[in-house]
C-alpha cells in the first residue's frame, strides 16, 4: 500500500471508527497478580487501575493552577545530574518531593546495578532494535498509552517525544546510570513530574475525553503495562533469540529496571520480583489488552518515517515495516496496517536467528550471504545510533502546560 493511499485511509472516518470499536470490544481482566511476586514481597493488593501518584498529582496540579510551571521547568533544566544540588528558587514543596523521590529504595543493590551496565555495553546492539521497533512500535497499539500520547503535547511533536523517551533507555545502560554523577534518577523523576502534568491537563481535553474510556490517564497498572513493553518484552525477544545471557546478567538488568520503575513512581508491590513474575504480570496486563486505535495508527505511520533521521539510511519504511512484522507478529503488522515487504520478512524469517548464533559465537559460519549479514549488522548498528543516542542537543523533559494543540 502506497503511502497516499495509506494516508487517504487513515483520514476515512469509517475506517478509524471501525479501528476504535476493535480497541474497546475486550474489556480489561480484573487484577489478580499478587503482591508476593514483587520486590517487597507485601502490599496492599489493590487493582492499579485505580491508583495513581498521590503524591506528584496534586503537587503539580498546584504548580499548574498558580501558574508556576514554566518558571519551575526553566530552572529545572539546571538539574541534570542525579547528585547535583537543586536549584535555587523552586517551591519549596517542590523542592520536598524531588529530595524524597531521587532516594534509592533500600532494596537497590549496587553491585547489581554495576553489572548491569556490562549487560548493556554486550548487548547494546540487541537493545536499539528492540527498544526502537519491538518497544516503540508496541507503544503503539497500547491503546490508552497511543490515546495518552496523541491528545497530549507529546504527540504534536513525536520526534521530540521519541527523543526523550530514548533518553531513558540511553540513560539506564550508563556505567553510572543512579550513581551521583549519572542522569537516570533526573530523567526519572522529571517524567514523573511529567505524568502527572499530563494527569493535570489531559482530562481537560474534551478530544480526549470524549475517545478515552477512563476519567484520569497513566494509572499505576498503566506504567506498569508500558514498563512491561520496554523490560519484559526485550527480554522476552532475547530468550526467543537464544542470545546466550548468564543468570547473574540477566537478574542485573532487571534490577535496573526495577530502579526505574521505583524512580517513576511505580509502588514497590506492583515491581516484579524476577522474570517469571515479570511475565506473569504481562500475561495479565499487557498482551490481552493490545489493540488498534486512530491514535495508535497515526502515531505508527510517523514512527515509519524516523529512519530518514539518518543520512545513507538502511532503516527505511519497508524495513522498520518489516522488522514490526518481525518482532510483534502479523497482527500487530494488520492492525497497523504494515503492508507485507517481499523482499525483507523473508529475510528476517530465514536469516535472523542465525546471524544472531554467529555473532554470538553458537555458529561458526553464517549459512547467508556476506551481504545479508551486513545488512542485519547496519540495522543494530543504525537502530543504536537513532534511538538510544543523546542527540545533538540537550534534551530537556518538563512538565506540560497545555494539551494537544489543535
Amino acid at each position: 500500500m502506497s503511502g497516499f493511499s495509506r494516508r487517504r485511509l487513515l483520514a476515512s472516518g469509517g475506517a478509524l471508527g471501525a479501528l476504535g470499536a476493535l480497541s474497546m470490544a475486550a474489556p480489561p481482566a480484573a487484577w489478580t497478580w499478587p503482591p508476593s511476586g514483587s520486590v517487597v514481597g507485601t502490599g496492599a493488593g489493590l487493582d492499579p487501575r485505580w491508583v495513581w501518584d498521590e503524591v506528584a498529582d496534586p503537587l503539580v496540579a498546584s504548580l499548574s493552577e498558580r501558574g508556576d510551571v514554566p518558571r519551575v521547568n526553566e530552572l529545572l533544566r539546571e538539574w541534570t545530574k542525579n547528585g547535583q544540588e537543586l536549584p535555587k528558587g523552586l517551591p519549596s514543596e517542590l523542592r520536598t518531593f524531588i529530595e524524597d523521590a531521587r532516594q534509592l529504595p533500600e532494596w537497590a543493590d549496587r553491585e547489581k546495578l554495576d553489572l548491569a551496565y556490562e549487560f548493556n555495553e554486550k548487548r547494546g546492539l540487541y537493545l536499539g532494535v528492540l527498544y526502537g521497533m519491538a518497544s516503540g512500535m508496541m507503544s503503539t497499539v497500547i491503546p490508552k498509552e497511543a490515546r495518552a500520547v496523541y491528545h497530549s503535547y507529546g504527540g504534536a511533536n513525536m520526534k521530540d517525544r521519541i527523543t526523550k523517551t530514548a533518553k531513558l533507555g540511553y540513560d539506564i545502560g550508563t556505567a553510572n546510570a543512579y550513581a551521583d554523577d549519572g542522569e537516570m534518577i533526573v530523567t526519572c523523576v522529571k517524567t514523573r513530574l511529567t505524568h502527572a502534568g499530563v494527569r493535570h491537563l489531559l482530562p481537560q481535553s474534551p478530544h480526549w475525553d470524549s475517545a478515552a474510556p477512563e476519567d484520569i490517564p497513566i494509572s499505576q497498572a498503566d506504567l506498569m503495562v508500558t514498563w512491561h513493553s520496554l523490560a519484559t518484552t526485550v527480554n522476552r525477544k532475547m530468550v526467543e533469540w537464544e542470545v546466550p545471557i548468564p543468570r547473574e546478567e540477566s537478574e542485573a538488568y532487571l534490577h535496573s529496571w526495577q530502579m526505574c520503575a521505583h524512580m517513576l513512581g511505580i509502588q514497590d508491590e506492583y515491581i516484579p520480583a524476577s522474570w517469571d513474575e515479570a511475565n506473569a504480570q504481562a500475561d495479565q496486563v499487557l498482551t490481552p489488552i493490545l489493540a488498534p486505535t486512530p491514535e495508535g495508527v497515526n502515531l505508527a505511520d510517523i514512527l515509519m518515517d524516523f529512519g530518514k533521521e539518518i543520512d545513507g539510511t538502511i532503516l527505511s519504511r519497508p524495513v522498520i515495516g518489516a522488522l514490526t512484522r518481525f518482532m510483534l507478529g502479523d497482527e500487530i503488522a494488520e492492525w497497523l496496517m504494515i503492508p507485507e515487504e517481499p523482499v525483507w520478512d523473508p529475510l528476517l524469517n530465514t536469516f535472523w536467528g542465525p546471524f544472531v548464533a554467529f555473532r554470538e559465537g553458537v555458529l561458526d559460519t553464517f549459512p547467508g550471504t556476506d551481504k545479508a549479514y551486513w545488512m542485519f549488522d547496519e540495522v543494530l548498528r543504525q537502530a543504536v545510533l537513532l534511538f538510544l543516542s543523546e542527540g545533538d542537543y540537550p534534551i530537556s523533559i518538563e512538565i506540560p502546560t497545555t494539551n494537544r494543540p489543535q
